[in-house]
């Protein structure tokens, strides 16, 4: 399982493309994986026949795992195999055979695909909670070792028996889970795992939870039945489990994981790492209206997508440019401030998936038509899933569109990294005091919310009011820029 993008640790296999006895050609795609980021293909590195499919769909593996081994040269007729459930074969059924296969001179490599990914927009799968058998962990393992310098042959006949002595020494599980564990008190020993090799999950570390505080809850109430024909009735209160059924139609548990995993651990280290202020302020938009009513029929923007979040990108621009240490980072480690001459202008996009913030890369050198082609690419791409995970790293900072929801403004939380974040709100029609008369004007509401460690409430104001400024005369977008 390669890494497809910063800091990723794990990847879920969405869909396999191939299947043991298929011959595959370098940078064919052969399975899709979804990560915390977005769901892209793998392609294999290799010309040959697919000799085994280490994990089966719906399984998130850990990166640098083997899941996929190609048979690139010899015996190409050599037994494949592919993922399925522990419970399909026993797992004491000959344990020594797939290491037997392994030493057999049959030419076949263990590879691992992914160098250069491409994007997809196949629709998730539901996960089917499928386990690998005893056997391809011993398989796996033989393979480990080829990846570390060693010799299918060599390697295969001591690899074998390894797994029982390790599994029974420590169990299997995550670091994440292994916290988890740590912080509950529950001795992993003691788990029983139900994940891909036996691996314990953080499901499994709460049901070892919920078994134990029913074993003691139990008990305790067999001493005050004051009748035997109580006797049942004690450990029926006792367990909760019967109220979670998904039976009873009260709830529905959605697992936590892809992007709202990712998205939910960013808003909490953001909220509780950077004190976060917000300002707003409430603008007459009016003539910024009537430019993009105008811009739409401008021969210069013909073919491009004209929306007033083109027109508060552009004045965001340029309050940068007139402030320009509003886009800048906090580097903890180094206890540095870094300045960033270049903007990547991030939007925040709703998707099927989940909220995504890819972002415009160098926003601020792009005239407004090539602006407009960007912002435009970048919503379509993630309306149809196809956003990279390229595509969102290395923001500076970010634009929130609640308006488009018919929310007035909010409280934008800022993304990782970045010191500012600007929520617009919905454009009404409202009574507005314009040339010393009440009129109705265009009318919308912003907020900034910016990192107080390093952005001042003075540099904040200027940068909130600029922008409020160039979108009640976007003349400025001439005069400023």
């Amino acid at each position: 399982m390669p890494d497809v993008g910063e800091g990723l640790t794990e990847a879920e296999i969405l869909k396999w493309y191939v299947q043991p006895g298929d011959t595959v050609t370098d940078g064919q795609v052969v399975c899709e994986v979804e990560t915390a980021k977005a769901a892209v293909e793998l392609p294999i590195p290799y010309d040959g026949v697919v000799h085994e499919l280490r994990f089966p769909e719906g399984t998130t593996v850990d990166v640098g795992e083997v899941i996929i081994s190609v048979n690139v040269g010899g015996d190409a007729a050599a037994q494949p195999q592919t993922a399925q459930p522990a419970a399909a074969e026993p797992a004491a059924k000959d344990a020594a055979a797939p290491a037997a296969e392994e030493a057999a001179p049959t030419g076949r490599q263990p590879v691992l695909v992914g160098y250069g990914v491409a994007e997809s927009s196949t629709k998730r799968r539901p996960r089917k909670g499928a386990t690998a058998p005893a056997e391809q962990s011993a398989a796996r393992s033989a393979v480990q070792g080829e990846l570390n310098g060693h010799t299918g042959a060599a390697q295969a006949a001591p690899v074998a028996p390894a797994p029982a002595p390790v599994a029974a020494a420590r169990p299997l599980a995550k670091p994440p889970v292994r916290k988890l564990a740590k912080d509950l008190g529950v001795d992993l020993a003691a788990v029983t795992p139900t994940g891909p090799d036996g691996i314990i999950t953080r499901e499994d570390v709460h049901a070892a939870v919920d078994l134990a505080a029913a074993s003691v809850a139990a008990p305790a109430a067999v001493p005050v039945q004051p009748q035997a024909a109580e006797v049942p009735q004690a450990p029926q209160q006792a367990q909760p489990a019967p109220q979670a059924q998904p039976a009873t139609g009260r709830e529905t548990r959605i697992p936590i994981k892809g992007v709202r995993k990712a998205t939910a651990q960013a808003m909490i280290g953001s909220a509780f790492t950077a004190p976060h202020v917000t300002e707003f302020i409430t603008v007459d938009v009016t003539r910024t209206m009537k430019l993009v009513e105008e811009l739409k029929s401008d021969k210069d923007m013909a073919g491009l997508r004209v929306n007033p979040l083109l027109l508060v990108a552009k004045a965001l621009l340029v309050a940068i440019k007139r402030n320009p240490g509003i886009n800048a980072s906090w580097d903890e480690a180094a206890q540095e401030i870094v300045l960033k001459h270049y903007v990547n202008l991030g939007i925040a996009a709703a998707t099927p998936r989940g909220l995504i913030v890819p972002n415009i890369k160098d926003a601020h050198d792009k005239t407004l038509p090539e602006l407009a082609a960007s912002l435009g690419e970048l919503v379509s791409t993630a309306r149809e899933g196809k956003t990279t995970p390229a595509a969102m790293q290395g923001g500076t900072v970010t634009i929130t569109n609640v308006g488009v929801f018919g929310v007035d403004t909010g409280t934008p939380i800022l993304n990782p990294g970045e010191s500012a974040i600007l929520a617009v709100g919905a454009i009404k029609l409202q009574p507005w005091v314009h040339k010393g008369k009440v009129k109705p004007r265009q009318v919308t509401t912003l907020a900034l919310s910016f990192d107080h460690r390093l952005v001042d409430g003075e540099l904040g104001s200027k940068v909130l009011a600029d922008i409020a400024a160039v979108l009640e005369q976007p003349k400025r977008l001439i005069t400023w820029a």
